[in-house]
């Protein structure tokens, strides 16, 4: 063999040695090529992903909804728990007099009918007299028509007289009617003029006005306003800008100096007079704080905000890995999207991004979504 039939011989082996290699380096990394541009494209994705049905979710305890609009800054709404206007009875005194005794004291639970006060009163006993004469007054002239219908009988009276008579009995008895009705809208005062003043409903006496020696006015005749506590509203102080974005049937979440949560509803809204404060009145609609709480709400007002204007229900934002996230639902099931989150208030939390508007969320019972999330990622651990 010549020397240069050799090297050729042995360039060729060393090529097609090489052309092996190559094309087995090419099968063994291909496979692993592949599962790790997967993994890149999963990871892009979002991995946090929960393979969830919908109608599973919801079964589960969680709730869907959309994402809102609204966001932006946010305004502090004093208020306090009262009894409705409409379930107060202020009672006053039927006429002037002095106050004699008093029955009840504030937070007495009366019935329609109990007594309040009682007082002494000229006037009550000039119209227990008035109805004393007016009585007397009717049975004579009772007893004079009856004599004159006998006489009449017996042609002893001309029927003319007899008509003047009957008719007599007949003011006679009006009179004393009047006179009755005065009396007892007085309250049915005795012969030495004492007139028991009496509760007109149940409820609880919310204010006394008066005492014993009292001396009552017809200019002010207050004895005590009679209130039925089981009938509260809440009523909150807004400036004019936040009346703007609220509405009668709007929610608002309220809470006491000690933490308590008062969810109500806007039942009325009275309008600024010459720029002063809107009353918000609302109506509570489970726990009821007592009568006199100091309480307040908050109210975003959709102007100031630095994001998009949207909101979801606070329970939607969850932390997943250290970061707020909202979990949007997917095709195949919820997806952890972190979101930034700006003002809360009222059930309700800002989106400034990471969300479009357009997605359905997760709402109340997220937390049941991160725990499984968290199941999952502890499982693939092992």
């Amino acid at each position: 063999m010549t020397p240069n039939r050799h090297w050729m011989i042995t360039a060729g082996a060393v090529v097609a040695a090489l052309a092996i290699g190559f094309g087995g380096a090419r099968l063994l990394d291909s496979p692993a090529s592949e599962s790790h541009e997967e993994e890149e494209h999963e990871e892009a994705a979002g991995g946090d992903f929960i393979a969830l049905s919908a109608a599973d979710a919801q079964r589960a305890g969680v709730s869907l909804t959309t994402v809102g609009r609204g966001g932006g800054s946010e305004i502090m709404l004093p208020g306090r728990v009262q009894v409705m206007p409409s379930a107060q009875a202020r009672v006053d005194a039927p006429l002037p007099g002095v106050v004699v005794r008093v029955h009840v004291s504030p937070g007495t639970a009366v019935r329609a009918g109990s007594p309040l006060v009682t007082l002494r009163s000229p006037e009550g006993a000039a119209a227990r007299a008035s109805v004393d004469a007016a009585a007397a007054a009717a049975d004579a002239a009772r007893a004079a028509a009856r004599r004159d219908r006998s006489l009449f009988e017996r042609g002893f009276v001309a029927e003319q007289r007899l008509e003047i008579t009957e008719a007599e009995a007949r003011r006679a008895d009006a009179e004393l009617r009047a006179a009755q009705a005065r009396l007892q809208v007085w309250g049915n005062p005795g012969t030495g003029g004492l007139v028991v003043v009496r509760s007109p409903s149940a409820g609880v006496i919310t204010t006394l006005s008066t005492a014993p020696g009292a001396v009552l006015h017809e200019e002010d005749l207050g004895v005590a306003v009679v209130s039925d506590t089981g009938r509260v509203e809440l009523v909150f102080d807004a400036p004019p800008l936040a009346s703007r974005f609220i509405a009668v049937g709007n929610r608002l979440r309220g809470e006491t100096p000690d933490g308590q949560v008062v969810e109500t509803t806007v039942t009325a809204i009275a309008p600024a007079a010459d720029g002063g404060t809107v009353t918000v009145r609302a109506s509570p609609t489970g726990f009821v704080p007592p009568t006199g709480t100091v309480i307040s709400a908050r109210v975003i007002t959709g102007e100031g905000g630095t994001g998009a204007g949207l909101v979801v229900p606070s329970d939607a934002v969850q932390t997943v890995e250290g970061r707020p996230s909202v979990f949007v639902l997917e095709a195949n099931g919820f997806r952890a999207r972190p979101v930034a989150t700006g003002a809360s208030a009222s059930g309700q939390t800002e989106i400034l991004s990471g969300l479009t508007g357009r997605e359905r969320i997760a709402g109340a019972g997220a937390f049941l979504l991160k725990a499984e999330l968290a199941k999952g990622e502890a499982e693939h651990g092992h």
